[in-house]
């Protein structure tokens, strides 16, 4: 424990209280400070433009949620023995340490950049915790030589308390909790925002893992209508999508081009090198934040690639790709489309796409979902019952993909009359008029 706990503030929690010396110690760690440099939402601020929030306010957000969990847990549901079911204190650190580093393994720009070059952000999680190389191993050791392991087998569902699996990892979770409400802040969307208060004072700790008391159902159906929302209106926005399809085929003309003379001997070879020829280490992978690629692109601003220079000039300017919304009746008519890009002299591989992005917001019996991330409710007769299974609201989203899937292409093309000629012929005409060519 700290002599004196510390306070970090917070907009979202107001205060963030760290009370363990292992706990600061882990943020003032190389490996926790480059999440400052790493947005959490990607390219979502070039269509909100607030959302310039960090991994690391979001990391400190999930551990101040957890701390709070441990808190009403000690005091309300604290155990009696070992088979009670119920809150035994000594797993505070463990669950502590794993909220705090369960997106440490994100890079640069993460799911474009994992992508692009096959990373994958929560291997690379737990190897920046298990990696004697890193000082975020060296402050965990110092709680016990096997610490390291304990933490990183939360990470990845292993470790044998379910309820500190759940705090991090489950459909509602510390980590979900705080990304809505931080990102609904940040974004100045209210449709994430929802009764944390609530929802932690119904948890309860079980024998197999985290419970809701069903007092607190509609508080529990309001955070799952919220995450609905925020999918539809905020991470799935075209805009945004459209500007990571950017961002995408950048990366994968610099890929192409690492293998010729043009991006030898500069500033982006010296980073991205290792990745390009599926040779980085742990320590490149670190080396790595938004701006380290940003300054890759201003570059490539000047590179004599036709198609590297605009790419990057389109990313770093704000210049998205049109989008029209694919239907089974248009979807005959992309191979038209393409050929139209082609006749306007771009390469098709780099300015065209088609994006979809479906998600599941709640879904109670799926093989893709892990039965132990249900929320259960218990009556006050010590029944259990799943959420879907008595909310009529939950029940209608839930197995639904939700979301579609729009071809993009370059803006100019709608300058050029014979071209939307076509973009607004019957076929997608019906679209269009109801905005769904942005």
């Amino acid at each position: 424990m700290l002599p004196m706990e510390k306070v970090l503030r917070d907009p979202i929690h107001d205060y963030i209280y760290i009370q363990h010396q292992v706990i600061l110690d882990l943020i003032n760690t190389r490996e926790f400070q480059r999440l400052r440099r790493i947005r959490q939402l990607g390219t979502t601020s070039f269509t909100f433009h607030g959302a310039e929030h960090s991994r690391f306010t979001h990391s400190v957000g999930v551990y101040e949620i957890t701390r709070r969990i441990c808190d009403l847990f000690l005091r309300n549901y604290p155990t009696k023995n070992e088979h009670d079911g119920l809150w035994n204190d000594d797993e505070r650190i463990v669950a502590l340490c794993a909220a705090l580093l369960h997106d440490i393994g994100h890079g640069a720009y993460s799911h474009t950049f994992e992508h692009i070059f096959h990373t994958n952000h929560e291997k690379m999680t737990v190897d920046i915790i298990t990696s004697p190389q890193t000082e975020v191993n060296a402050v965990l050791r110092t709680v016990s030589e096997d610490f390291p392991e304990k933490v990183a087998s939360v990470i990845t569902k292993k470790y044998p308390n379910k309820q500190v699996v759940q705090m991090i990892s489950s459909q509602i979770d510390a980590d979900r909790m705080d990304y809505l409400l931080r990102d609904s802040y940040y974004t100045g969307a209210s449709y994430g925002s929802f009764d944390l208060t609530r929802i932690l004072r119904v948890m309860r700790p079980y024998n197999d893992g985290i419970i809701f008391d069903i007092s607190g159902m509609h508080a529990v159906e309001d955070y799952i209508v919220s995450r609905f929302q925020m999918y539809q209106q905020v991470y799935f926005h075209p805009v945004s999508r459209s500007m990571e399809v950017t961002l995408d085929h950048l990366l994968h003309r610099a890929k192409t081009l690492s293998k010729t003379e043009t991006l030898k001997n500069t500033f982006s070879i010296s980073f991205l090198a290792p990745f390009f020829t599926k040779t980085a280490t742990l320590n490149d992978y670190l080396h790595l934040d938004d701006g380290v690629l940003n300054t890759c692109f201003e570059l490539w601003r000047s590179s004599d690639d036709r198609i590297l220079r605009d790419l990057a000039s389109r990313f770093l300017d704000r210049k998205p790709f049109k989008s029209v919304r694919i239907t089974d009746d248009t979807k005959k008519l992309i191979p038209h489309l393409n050929e139209l890009v082609e006749q306007a002299g771009y390469n098709p591989d780099y300015y065209t796409a088609i994006n979809d992005s479906f998600d599941l917001p709640y879904d109670s019996y799926s093989s893709s979902i892990n039965h132990s991330s249900q929320i259960k409710l218990i009556r006050k007769d010590g029944s259990i019952v799943e959420l879907s299974a008595i909310s009529e609201l939950v029940k209608a989203i839930t197995g639904k993909f939700l979301g579609d899937e729009r071809f993009f292409f370059p803006k100019e093309m709608l300058r050029n009359s014979s071209q939307i000629d076509f973009l607004v012929s019957p076929q997608f005409s019906a679209h269009i008029k109801n905005d769904y060519l942005v």
